[in-house]
Protein backbone atom coordinates (compact mmCIF):
# COMPACT_ATOMS: atom_id res chain seq x y z
CA UNK A 1 0.00 0.00 0.00
CA UNK A 2 1.38 3.27 -0.74
CA UNK A 3 2.40 5.93 1.62
CA UNK A 4 -0.02 9.00 1.96
CA UNK A 5 1.34 11.89 -0.21
CA UNK A 6 0.19 13.48 3.49
CA UNK A 7 3.50 12.41 4.95
CA UNK A 8 7.22 13.90 4.14
CA UNK A 9 9.70 11.71 5.50
CA UNK A 10 12.88 12.52 5.89
CA UNK A 11 16.41 11.55 3.47
CA UNK A 12 18.37 9.64 5.44
CA UNK A 13 21.07 10.18 4.04
CA UNK A 14 21.41 14.24 3.57
CA UNK A 15 23.09 15.74 6.30
CA UNK A 16 24.99 18.89 6.47
CA UNK A 17 23.95 21.51 3.79
CA UNK A 18 21.64 19.40 2.63
CA UNK A 19 17.82 19.70 3.87
CA UNK A 20 16.96 15.62 5.32
CA UNK A 21 13.18 17.23 4.96
CA UNK A 22 12.20 19.76 2.62
CA UNK A 23 8.62 21.29 1.79
CA UNK A 24 8.33 23.86 -0.85
CA UNK A 25 4.93 25.75 -2.23
CA UNK A 26 5.85 23.59 -5.35
CA UNK A 27 5.68 20.05 -3.85
CA UNK A 28 3.01 20.81 -1.38
CA UNK A 29 0.41 21.95 -4.14
CA UNK A 30 -0.20 25.22 -2.31
CA UNK A 31 0.71 28.68 -2.55
CA UNK A 32 2.30 30.22 1.13
CA UNK A 33 4.18 27.89 3.55
CA UNK A 34 7.73 26.46 2.83
CA UNK A 35 9.78 24.00 5.24
CA UNK A 36 13.45 22.57 5.62
CA UNK A 37 15.11 20.70 8.23
CA UNK A 38 18.79 20.96 8.41
CA UNK A 39 21.22 18.45 10.60
CA UNK A 40 24.30 20.00 11.10
CA UNK A 41 27.65 18.98 12.50
CA UNK A 42 30.01 21.66 14.46
CA UNK A 43 31.96 24.07 12.55
CA UNK A 44 29.51 23.54 9.32
CA UNK A 45 28.04 26.71 7.68
CA UNK A 46 24.64 27.12 6.39
CA UNK A 47 24.68 30.45 3.77
CA UNK A 48 21.16 31.18 2.22
CA UNK A 49 19.77 34.06 0.86
CA UNK A 50 15.57 34.85 1.81
CA UNK A 51 15.00 36.03 -1.73
CA UNK A 52 10.91 37.10 -1.57
CA UNK A 53 10.37 34.86 1.55
CA UNK A 54 10.56 36.08 5.15
CA UNK A 55 12.49 33.27 7.22
CA UNK A 56 12.20 31.73 10.70
CA UNK A 57 15.18 29.81 11.69
CA UNK A 58 14.31 27.89 14.82
CA UNK A 59 16.84 26.12 16.50
CA UNK A 60 15.47 22.13 17.49
CA UNK A 61 18.71 21.70 19.26
CA UNK A 62 22.52 22.28 19.56
CA UNK A 63 24.28 25.79 19.78
CA UNK A 64 25.23 28.22 17.08
CA UNK A 65 26.15 31.66 15.68
CA UNK A 66 23.97 33.07 13.04
CA UNK A 67 24.39 36.61 10.98
CA UNK A 68 21.94 37.98 9.00
CA UNK A 69 22.44 41.53 6.97
CA UNK A 70 22.45 43.72 9.57
CA UNK A 71 23.10 41.44 12.56
CA UNK A 72 24.65 39.12 14.31
CA UNK A 73 24.07 36.43 17.11
CA UNK A 74 26.72 34.38 18.65
CA UNK A 75 26.50 31.41 21.01
CA UNK A 76 22.72 30.90 21.02
CA UNK A 77 20.86 27.74 21.82
CA UNK A 78 20.50 25.64 24.99
CA UNK A 79 18.54 22.84 24.90
CA UNK A 80 19.83 19.55 22.87
CA UNK A 81 16.79 18.37 22.66
CA UNK A 82 13.22 19.19 22.06
CA UNK A 83 12.02 16.99 24.60
CA UNK A 84 14.11 19.13 27.31
CA UNK A 85 11.05 21.17 26.80
CA UNK A 86 12.62 24.53 27.12
CA UNK A 87 11.92 27.09 24.78
CA UNK A 88 13.92 27.57 21.98
CA UNK A 89 16.42 29.87 20.19
CA UNK A 90 14.83 31.70 17.00
CA UNK A 91 15.85 34.08 14.37
CA UNK A 92 13.57 36.14 12.69
CA UNK A 93 14.66 37.37 8.84
CA UNK A 94 12.68 39.11 6.67
CA UNK A 95 12.91 38.80 2.74
CA UNK A 96 15.71 39.78 0.43
CA UNK A 97 17.75 39.21 3.24
CA UNK A 98 20.25 36.68 3.87
CA UNK A 99 21.44 34.72 6.44
CA UNK A 100 24.37 32.45 7.60
CA UNK A 101 24.29 29.66 10.52
CA UNK A 102 27.35 28.14 11.91
CA UNK A 103 27.04 24.79 13.97
CA UNK A 104 29.06 25.32 17.21
CA UNK A 105 27.68 21.93 18.20
CA UNK A 106 26.07 19.27 16.23
CA UNK A 107 22.64 21.26 15.45
CA UNK A 108 18.97 20.39 14.32
CA UNK A 109 17.58 23.35 12.51
CA UNK A 110 14.41 23.83 11.50
CA UNK A 111 13.84 26.45 8.27
CA UNK A 112 10.38 28.02 8.00
CA UNK A 113 9.55 30.38 5.11
CA UNK A 114 6.51 32.02 3.66
CA UNK A 115 6.15 35.16 1.66
CA UNK A 116 7.88 38.34 3.33
CA UNK A 117 6.66 42.07 3.07
CA UNK A 118 9.80 43.64 4.16
CA UNK A 119 7.98 44.98 6.93
CA UNK A 120 10.07 43.96 9.82
CA UNK A 121 14.09 43.58 10.61
CA UNK A 122 15.50 40.53 11.95
CA UNK A 123 15.49 40.07 14.92
CA UNK A 124 16.48 37.59 17.97
CA UNK A 125 13.83 35.32 19.29
CA UNK A 126 14.83 34.26 22.63
CA UNK A 127 13.32 31.81 25.27
CA UNK A 128 12.30 34.24 27.35
CA UNK A 129 10.27 35.82 24.23
CA UNK A 130 8.25 32.72 23.65
CA UNK A 131 5.01 32.69 25.23
CA UNK A 132 4.39 28.99 27.09
CA UNK A 133 0.79 28.22 27.89
CA UNK A 134 -1.20 24.88 28.63
CA UNK A 135 -3.84 23.95 26.89
CA UNK A 136 -6.65 21.72 27.65
CA UNK A 137 -7.15 19.38 30.92
CA UNK A 138 -7.10 15.77 31.23
CA UNK A 139 -5.95 14.23 28.53
CA UNK A 140 -6.45 16.80 26.28
CA UNK A 141 -3.49 18.91 28.41
CA UNK A 142 -0.58 19.70 26.20
CA UNK A 143 2.00 22.57 26.29
CA UNK A 144 2.30 25.42 23.89
CA UNK A 145 5.60 27.53 22.81
CA UNK A 146 4.64 30.47 21.01
CA UNK A 147 7.60 31.14 18.95
CA UNK A 148 5.64 33.88 16.24
CA UNK A 149 2.55 33.76 17.43
CA UNK A 150 0.86 36.62 15.30
CA UNK A 151 0.92 39.06 18.35
CA UNK A 152 4.41 39.45 17.46
CA UNK A 153 5.80 41.05 14.09
CA UNK A 154 5.71 38.99 10.82
CA UNK A 155 4.36 39.33 7.51
CA UNK A 156 2.83 35.80 7.06
CA UNK A 157 4.44 33.36 9.29
CA UNK A 158 2.88 31.79 12.44
CA UNK A 159 5.18 29.07 13.86
CA UNK A 160 4.48 26.97 17.25
CA UNK A 161 5.50 24.38 19.09
CA UNK A 162 3.62 21.89 21.16
CA UNK A 163 4.30 18.90 22.99
CA UNK A 164 1.95 16.13 23.97
CA UNK A 165 2.63 13.02 26.95
CA UNK A 166 1.80 9.78 26.44
CA UNK A 167 -2.03 8.93 25.84
CA UNK A 168 -2.68 12.94 25.36
CA UNK A 169 -4.85 14.16 22.08
CA UNK A 170 -3.88 17.63 20.34
CA UNK A 171 -4.63 19.77 17.50
CA UNK A 172 -8.30 18.85 19.64
CA UNK A 173 -11.08 19.10 19.79
CA UNK A 174 -10.38 18.88 15.67
CA UNK A 175 -10.46 21.80 13.92
CA UNK A 176 -9.50 23.30 10.68
CA UNK A 177 -8.61 26.43 9.07
CA UNK A 178 -9.18 26.69 5.46
CA UNK A 179 -11.56 29.00 4.43
CA UNK A 180 -11.19 32.75 3.48
CA UNK A 181 -14.18 33.86 5.77
CA UNK A 182 -12.89 36.19 8.16
CA UNK A 183 -13.86 37.01 11.16
CA UNK A 184 -15.12 33.30 11.48
CA UNK A 185 -12.00 31.75 9.87
CA UNK A 186 -8.87 32.10 8.28
CA UNK A 187 -7.32 30.32 5.44
CA UNK A 188 -3.77 28.81 6.50
CA UNK A 189 -1.64 26.54 5.11
CA UNK A 190 -0.17 24.01 7.67
CA UNK A 191 3.11 22.10 8.43
CA UNK A 192 3.52 19.33 11.10
CA UNK A 193 7.62 18.46 11.99
CA UNK A 194 7.20 15.29 14.12
CA UNK A 195 9.32 14.03 16.79
CA UNK A 196 9.22 11.06 19.21
CA UNK A 197 10.14 10.06 22.42
CA UNK A 198 11.64 6.79 22.61
CA UNK A 199 11.81 7.52 18.85
CA UNK A 200 10.67 3.99 17.40
CA UNK A 201 7.38 5.17 18.39
CA UNK A 202 4.55 7.10 16.33
CA UNK A 203 1.59 9.64 16.40
CA UNK A 204 -1.54 9.24 15.27
CA UNK A 205 -2.96 12.22 12.47
CA UNK A 206 -6.09 12.38 11.28
CA UNK A 207 -6.95 14.86 8.03
CA UNK A 208 -10.29 14.89 6.85
CA UNK A 209 -12.80 17.30 5.44
CA UNK A 210 -16.47 17.71 6.29
CA UNK A 211 -17.62 15.76 3.30
CA UNK A 212 -14.77 13.28 3.54
CA UNK A 213 -13.13 14.08 0.07
CA UNK A 214 -10.39 13.89 2.30
CA UNK A 215 -9.68 11.50 4.94
CA UNK A 216 -6.44 10.17 6.26
CA UNK A 217 -5.56 8.72 9.22
CA UNK A 218 -2.00 8.78 9.46
CA UNK A 219 1.02 6.61 11.41
CA UNK A 220 3.56 9.19 11.92
CA UNK A 221 7.12 8.43 12.59
CA UNK A 222 10.05 10.60 14.31
CA UNK A 223 11.36 13.42 11.96
CA UNK A 224 8.58 13.19 9.49
CA UNK A 225 6.24 15.72 8.60
CA UNK A 226 2.74 16.22 7.67
CA UNK A 227 1.01 18.77 5.05
CA UNK A 228 -2.21 19.93 6.30
CA UNK A 229 -3.85 22.15 3.14
CA UNK A 230 -7.47 21.74 4.14
CA UNK A 231 -9.73 20.17 7.16
CA UNK A 232 -9.49 19.13 10.42
CA UNK A 233 -5.97 17.22 11.89
CA UNK A 234 -6.37 16.17 15.15
CA UNK A 235 -2.84 14.30 16.73
CA UNK A 236 -3.20 11.55 19.38
CA UNK A 237 0.27 10.28 21.22
CA UNK A 238 -0.34 6.33 21.94
CA UNK A 239 0.51 5.21 25.78
CA UNK A 240 4.32 5.24 26.41
CA UNK A 241 5.51 8.22 23.49
CA UNK A 242 6.08 11.68 24.41
CA UNK A 243 4.70 12.95 20.92
CA UNK A 244 6.42 17.14 19.67
CA UNK A 245 5.12 18.76 16.63
CA UNK A 246 6.14 21.91 15.10
CA UNK A 247 3.96 24.03 13.39
CA UNK A 248 4.24 26.48 10.61
CA UNK A 249 1.50 27.78 9.41
CA UNK A 250 0.72 31.11 6.52
CA UNK A 251 -2.45 32.30 4.37
CA UNK A 252 -3.46 35.60 2.69
CA UNK A 253 -4.11 36.77 6.41
CA UNK A 254 -1.79 36.76 9.26
CA UNK A 255 -4.51 35.60 11.77
CA UNK A 256 -5.46 31.85 13.30
CA UNK A 257 -8.96 32.05 13.45
CA UNK A 258 -10.08 27.98 13.32
CA UNK A 259 -13.20 26.17 13.26
CA UNK A 260 -14.09 23.42 15.62
CA UNK A 261 -15.80 19.84 13.92
CA UNK A 262 -19.23 20.23 14.68
CA UNK A 263 -19.87 17.10 15.74
CA UNK A 264 -17.04 17.53 18.58
CA UNK A 265 -17.43 20.85 19.42
CA UNK A 266 -19.04 19.85 22.75
CA UNK A 267 -15.52 18.73 23.88
CA UNK A 268 -14.62 22.19 24.60
CA UNK A 269 -17.36 23.51 26.43
CA UNK A 270 -17.55 20.56 29.05
CA UNK A 271 -17.64 21.70 32.52
CA UNK A 272 -13.63 21.84 33.27
CA UNK A 273 -13.11 19.97 36.33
Amino acid sequence: MSMSKLIVSPERQASGLTPVLSITPESAGWSYVGFEVYQLNPGEKLSRATGENEVCLVLLGGLANVTTGKSSWTNIGQRMSVFEQTPPYSVYVPNDDQYELEALTKVELAVCEAPGKGNHPARLIAPGDVGVEVRGTGTTQRFIHNILPEQEPADSLLVVEVFTPEGHWSSYPPHKHDRDALPEESLLEETYYYHVKPEQGFAIQRVYTNDRSLDETLAVKDGEAVLVPQGYHPVSAPPGYQVYYLNVMAGPNRIWKFHNDPDHAWIATRQQP
